[in-house]
């Protein structure tokens, strides 16, 4: 069963839609602009699915800007899915996402996956 779930918040800054892929298993799909005003919401959404599901793949295909907040949501988001045991995944081929992962050097810190279907096996 897929259940979807909708975020209002600046919607037409940054959205996010959670489709429920089974029990465990959570995938966030990210769009717009995630920067200082809409990070926090990134944060807090990230931790709600990782409360809840074992394994969370975030979409970032969708993504038009990704900011140091932005990244630094992920990271966090990162770092509580290993501190719990949890598994997050990034499914990312946006130029702009992968220019700020590259430049920061971040990209050793995710687990990346082609697509969605792959980082749901």
């Amino acid at each position: 069963m897929v259940a979807r779930v909708e975020s209002d918040f600046a919607a037409d800054i940054m959205g996010l839609q959670v489709l429920e892929q089974g029990v465990d298993t959570r995938v966030v799909i990210v769009t717009g602009e995630v920067d200082t005003l809409t990070a926090p919401q990134l944060t807090d959404f990230l931790k709600e699915q990782l409360s809840t599901a074992r394994v969370v793949v975030v979409d970032l295909d969708g993504v038009q800007f990704l900011g140091s907040a932005g990244l630094s949501a992920l990271f966090e988001a990162n770092e509580l899915a290993t501190e719990q045991d949890r598994a997050l995944r990034l499914v990312c081929h946006s130029r702009i996402v992968n220019r700020a992962l590259e430049a920061t050097e971040l990209c050793e810190c995710f687990t990346f996956a082609d697509t969605v279907s792959a980082a749901l096996k």
